[in-house]
């Protein structure tokens, strides 16, 4: 069962800069579960799901993102592992 698990909303410019398949790339080197996706609002949206310090060095890389991207704020939602995502992917 993983141990933690964020629903975090990226904004700035974060679309069109390859955000979410870098996100996907990083997530999957980390073991992570979960998925990523545009919003029609021009913001990207994740779950991760997987151990502390694996969810947290997500949580960093968001922060960045992509050479081309340019965060402007990263809105964290913690909550309890559920256990139920296989695998990560994009949607």
């Amino acid at each position: 069962m993983p141990e933690s698990r964020v629903h975090v909303f990226v904004s700035g410019e974060v679309q069109d800069v390859h955000f979410r398949d870098n996100a996907h790339e990083t997530a999957r080197a980390h073991d992570l579960e979960g998925w990523v996706r545009n919003l029609d609002d021009g913001r990207v949206e994740a779950v991760f799901e997987g151990s502390e310090e694996d969810v947290e060095t997500m949580l960093e890389w968001c922060e960045r993102g992509p050479i081309k991207a340019d965060v402007d704020d990263v809105e964290v939602e913690e909550g309890n592992p559920q256990g139920d995502l296989d695998g990560f992917e994009k949607r």
